[in-house]
């Protein structure tokens, strides 16, 4: 097996996956410019004149003091720990240890370690499930309203609301529309905007309103997800009226590194001014335009795609040729292609915002060579979880890690409450939660997702003894 430094060496891959900037080929210019330094001249510590996130002065308070401005809110952190600890931080401000928070089923398992961490009680809402792709959608107002009619009552107070927009795989919410409604219900609203950096950036028509624009209370962006920063950046932004500004900034200092790096805090810097200039516009327009064309061709060319709202993510319906989007990926990596999210009926490439020239034909030519490998019969869907309204565990996630426990086969579940987490990786949304009861109906979907995804669901689970 190689070492992890060889396997750093470059690579000739296509690389169809996160981060973004394709292997540098999108990185900001002035970053690039830097990374041709003297390699570790900017691994440096919170130096005076560099300070840090969470410090009162240096450079990174005063880039995000002007950068908080720039984009009309109060406050703007960067982080050094992706989207993940800057989303943990935005829950554990909003909600204080025996409060609830609504959170959509399509939430990623960073805001469950959350809630296990603040004793936070999290209460499920549905969202559409596409059973020909067997993955979530987009939550929708109707849906929402909905699950707010009547309130749920976790027996204790409900503090705030989480949103995504988009998931993982460019599915648009409603998301001024999600805002508002939940305003009105008097709760401060975090949107997970990960993998929709880039609108709050965009200009013109065919891209969703930004949840930075629509109102939100806290926005989390990763910057390397949906922009074209290093990995592990991403930015916190605060609007103050609802969410008090102390305890987000207390949440931040429990959670974040004390040895923030220099290179990815100038890299959180370089990525935002990036994505202001002229220069950014021109480039985001022109990959847009490619990918829409690009959509075209390969449809022409009968490659089978999902629909989508980000034309940056094709979704290949694997399943229609009778190939599993595991086997699919499996068969792109021998192909020198890698893709970034395969799953048990699709294949998810990220085109990110690097040129790929040529892409149309080497992808046709695959999917050719794929639809030899099938027998043509498309894989039978992926029946809807049964999540008809909103679902609150019999015990906060912290709250089952304590407590005895057995591991059983999952056919022996029924009835049982969970200890652990289930949850693949990527795209990271748990199908299970520690502290609720498995019903029957919600063990046979189990069983029947361990069968097509035996390596991210297990067939044997912990539950409360």
């Amino acid at each position: 097996m190689p070492s992890l430094l060889e396997l750093l060496r470059p690579d000739r891959r296509l690389a169809l996956h996160l981060p973004v900037h394709g292997r540098g080929a999108a990185l900001p210019p002035r970053l690039r410019r830097l990374l041709r330094q003297s390699p570790g001249s900017w691994d440096l510590p919170e130096l005076p004149e560099i300070g840090g996130p969470l410090e009162a002065q240096g450079a990174v308070a005063s880039s995000q003091a002007r950068l908080a401005e720039v984009m009309g809110v109060d406050h703007c952190w960067f982080g050094v720990n992706g989207a993940t600890g800057l989303l943990q931080a935005g829950l554990l401000a909003m909600a204080q240890p025996g409060e609830a928070v609504l959170l959509p089923r399509n939430a990623h398992r960073s805001l469950i370690a959350a809630c296990e961490l603040g004793g936070v009680m999290p209460v499920f809402l549905p969202v559409p499930f596409f059973s020909d792709r067997g993955h979530a959608g987009a939550m929708t107002v109707e849906g929402l309203r909905q699950s707010l009619d009547p309130w749920p009552d976790p027996g204790r107070r409900i503090a705030g609301a989480v949103l995504v927009h988009p998931t993982y795989h460019g599915y648009c919410a409603e998301i001024r529309e999600l805002i508002e409604l939940l305003h009105a219900k008097g709760l401060p609203v975090m949107v997970d905007e990960a993998h929709g950096t880039h609108l709050a950036f965009a200009s013109g028509e065919g891209c969703s309103v930004s949840a930075l624009a629509a109102g939100a209370d806290l926005v989390v962006h990763s910057l390397h997800k949906s922009a074209p920063g290093l990995a592990q950046t991403a930015v916190l932004w605060h609007r103050s009226e609802r969410v008090e500004h102390g305890r987000l900034q207390r949440s931040l200092a429990r959670l974040q590194t004390t040895s923030p790096s220099a290179l990815l805090l100038a890299s959180c810097e370089t990525t935002l001014d990036w994505l202001q200039s002229s220069s950014w516009t021109w480039w985001f327009e022109a990959r847009r335009d490619e990918a829409i064309n690009l959509i075209d061709a390969l449809r022409e060319r009968g490659v089978m795609l999902h629909p989508g709202d980000d034309p940056l993510r094709l979704i290949l319906a694997t399943a229609e040729i009778g190939i599993s989007g595991l086997d699919a990926d499996d068969f792109c990596m021998r192909r020198g292609v890698i893709a970034e999210l395969p799953e048990p009926l699709c294949l998810t490439v990220c085109l990110g915002f690097a040129k790929h020239r040529g892409l149309a034909k080497r992808l046709a030519m695959i999917w050719e060579a794929l639809a030899r490998e099938g027998d043509g019969v498309p894989l039978p869907v992926i029946p809807e979880p049964p999540f008809q309204g909103p679902s609150i565990p019999e015990l906060t996630p912290d709250q089952a890690q304590r407590h005895p426990h057995c591991r059983r086969r999952l056919a022996e579940c029924a009835d049982q409450i969970a200890a652990e987490l289930i949850c693949p990786y990527p795209p990271g949304v748990p199908l299970l939660i520690p502290g609720e009861r498995i019903s029957a109906d919600r063990c046979q979907w189990l069983q029947s997702q361990h069968q097509r995804w035996p390596d991210q669901v297990p067939g044997m689970v912990k539950v409360l003894a």
